[in-house]
């Protein structure tokens, strides 16, 4: 009893931690009820501000029906640290200070179901002095219910900042100082490559048509161009502070849409729908960005650290990737910026060798992985020529919602994709010294930089470029055009830091072991290739297909999304080259008429270059090759090719014949051979011939003995 009593006990005091660990992983799962913000008025308070407004969607998102969902709006106490806005950012609790009473969403809600949000909030009275001051506000939008076997609790909230110019109904206060002045990226790039394969003279196939989605109606890219250019036109000001970033690969492609493209489906591949898309597109985006400031993003957007993973000791990768200016160029009309890159992350010292050599001379970049960290200057990374210019890293966390911030505690994100540019406009007005607490200091530069691949509701891109404006208007920053930020001297000098993107968020590395595979095979195709003297065109044009395929592999958008999609179009690339020398599947068996009959071979080469190969033989037990050589094959033709082989039997047998480089790196597919042999080659002749002999001899033997043996009967019966 005693030994069932100290189990018992063992086994109870084990299980109450981890019961209550389980309680505590259930309440970090998630809320049960999501809110989707659609609408909010306005997205900053003045002194002529009346009321406010939110709207949007309340949906139970748990296996439970929630009793008496309602709804009330919190705001919390004016940010006054870069941590207090962090933590508004990473989901932080918001002090409970309502701004109105809790309101009913619906009666009842059951799983999956949804009823919508509306609420609006007179600031008169007490309410207006709750945004007495100038400065920026944690505002919460708070979700009450009561789970089906559970009690009342709040089971769904979103926060987001709230900048307040002036108190409603009262004057603007004077702001001290000198404003920073401000220059806003505005970055051009696809949610991911979208091309499938591009083979050299062939027209470009795309994975599927969402890029023609993309560039039409509300489709991201055509709400990015489309609210730029209402923007400048309407504040010349902000048209002054912005500079385009622009994805050479996703103008390539777009270009390339324009002559006509094909889509991949599983049954083949169709016709693209959006080629007049794309030339409206690119005809509305080189009116933008005419006579305007422009920055090249990598290609790709690839991740220039695992560039150096993929191809290590190696710099032409990343070279690759840093030098899409000129493609920018053709298709724009516009000079970028020379020698500015803007990559995604920080670099590592490898790769600041790698744009050294490529003639990058400033990189526009979070500098959080540097030391010192400049705040707002430029800083020139020690042992290097290379300039890197601080992007601000609290408002592009606020507008991208990454779970941690700088200065903030660790505390899962609930950003929601509706309040990115909310949240974006409350760190710039807070970096911009609004509601500043006495003694602190400001930045005197803000580089702005949204998420590269924003993805936002169309009028979210209009009215984030309005306020941004209204900013300008209202001297809360001063514009300055990048060139100018750029002509400035480095404040310091700083180091690298641990270098190169965290784990989590780099390309991973079954991605880059796989893309390393693929550039070997590309490297022995390139190698094997020669120069044919009537079509002048090079090998190293010929395999550049697969190159900027390994750069699309690596971009950074396949972040979060399976690997195979990663590399699908290199392997692509790989293949459509490779698949261009064939050997080709006889159509009848063909007979040896004798032991040492070479077996004809018909080989196509459709590239436009010549190429060294050698042919291999698999599941040739009937046959016996030569040893292996180089042979040649002239571009752009076929022909028989007599491959010298010796038959080791006699009857029917297959035998699969395929082509490789001298590398290895396999060409085209394998075809198989149906044979019939009526001849034995010269072993099958020699070991027929010795089997007879010995047959021979033994029979000899056994007559021999036989007449030995009658000779002795009859002497002994004589």
């Amino acid at each position: 009893m005693k030994r069932f009593a100290a189990t018992f006990l063992s086994v109870l005091f084990l299980a109450v931690p981890a019961l209550a660990g389980a309680s505590v992983a259930q309440a970090q799962e998630g809320a049960r009820l999501r809110v989707d913000l659609a609408g909010l008025s306005p997205r900053v308070i003045t002194s002529s501000t009346t009321s406010l407004t939110v709207t949007g969607t309340v949906t139970n998102t748990g296996d439970r029906r929630i009793a008496k969902p309602q709804v009330r709006l919190q705001v919390g106490d004016r940010a006054t640290t870069e941590r207090g806005v962090g933590d508004v950012l990473s989901g932080a609790v918001v002090k409970d200070n309502p701004l109105t009473e809790f309101t009913p969403v619906a009666d009842v809600l059951e799983p999956g179901q949804s009823a919508p949000l509306n609420l609006t909030v007179p600031l008169t009275g007490p309410r207006a002095d709750r945004f007495a001051r100038p400065g920026v506000y944690p505002l919460l939008v708070n979700v009450n219910g009561t789970p089906e076997f559970g009690g009342p609790a709040r089971l769904g909230a979103v926060s987001m900042l709230m900048p307040v110019l002036a108190g409603p109904g009262r004057q603007a206060g004077g702001r001290t100082g000198t404003p920073p002045s401000m220059t806003l990226l505005w970055p051009l790039t696809g949610n991911v490559p979208h091309v499938y394969a591009a083979p050299y003279g062939g027209p470009v196939v795309l994975a599927d048509d969402r890029l023609a989605a993309e560039l039409s109606g509300d489709g991201r890219l055509n709400a990015l161009v489309t609210s730029a250019s209402a923007a400048v036109r309407n504040n010349s000001n902000l048209g002054k502070s912005m500079c385009f970033a622009l994805d050479p690969d996703l103008l390539a492609t777009v270009d390339a849409m324009t002559r006509g493209y094909l889509v991949h489906t599983d049954a083949g591949n169709v016709d693209g729908k959006g080629a007049e898309a794309a030339k409206t597109w690119l005809s509305e985006l080189r009116t933008l960005v005419g006579g305007r400031c422009v920055v090249a993003l990598p290609f790709a957007d690839a991740d220039l650290d695992a560039l150096t993973r993929i191809r290590p000791g190696d710099t032409g990768l990343v070279a690759r990737a840093a030098t899409g200016a000129a493609t920018i160029q053709e298709l724009t009309d516009v000079t970028p910026q020379t020698g500015v890159l803007w990559p995604d992350g920080t670099p590592s010292a490898s790769v600041l060798t790698a744009l050294t050599e490529a003639g990058v001379r400033t990189l526009l970049t979070d500098v959080g992985k540097l030391a010192p960290a400049a705040a707002g200057g430029g800083v020139t990374v020690q042992g290097s020529t290379v300039r890197v210019q601080p992007t601000d890293s609290l408002i592009s966390a606020a507008m991208t919602g990454v779970p941690t911030v700088p200065g903030s505690v660790t505390v899962p994100a609930t950003t929601e994709r509706a309040i990115g540019g909310q949240n974006g406009l409350g760190a710039l007005a807070f970096r911009a010294g609004l509601g500043l607490a006495a003694g602190q200091q400001r930045p005197d530069h803000l580089l702005v930089a949204p998420p590269r691949r924003w993805d936002a509701a169309p009028e979210e891109f209009t009215t984030y470029l309005q306020q941004v404006g209204d900013f300008l208007t209202a001297g809360l920053v001063t514009a300055t055009p990048l060139p100018t930020l750029l002509a400035a001297v480095p404040a310091t000098s700083g180091s690298v830091g641990d270098g190169g993107p965290a784990p989590a968020t780099g390309v991973g590395a079954d991605v880059v072991a796989t893309l390393a595979g693929l550039d070997v095979k590309a490297t022995g195709l390139a190698s094997a290739m020669q120069l044919d003297p009537t079509k002048r065109v090079k090998p190293d044009d010929v395999v550049e297909p697969i190159r900027l395929a390994e750069l699309r592999g690596a971009s950074t958008a396949w972040r979060g999304l399976p690997a195979d999609a990663a590399t699908t179009n290199a392997q692509a690339e790989l293949t459509a080259i490779s698949g261009r020398v064939t050997v080709s599947q006889p159509k009848q068996t063909i007979a040896l008429a004798s032991g040492n009959s070479p077996l004809p071979v018909y080989v196509s080469n459709d590239l436009p270059v010549g190429i060294n190969a050698r042919f291999a033989l698999d599941n040739n037990t009937g046959l016996r090759p030569e040893e292996a050589k180089d042979w040649f094959f002239p571009a752009s033709g076929g022909k028989n090719y007599f491959l010298p082989v010796e038959a080791l039997r006699a009857g029917r047998f297959s035998v699969d014949v395929s082509l490789r480089t001298p590398t290895g790196t396999p060409l085209g597919s394998s075809a198989r051979f149906e044979l019939t042999s009526t001849e034995y080659g010269a072993i099958t002749i020699i070991a027929t011939v010795a089997a007879g002999v010995a047959l021979l001899l033994l029979a000899s033997r056994r007559i021999y003995r036989r007449v030995k043996d009658a000779r002795a009967g009859r002497d002994v019966v004589a």
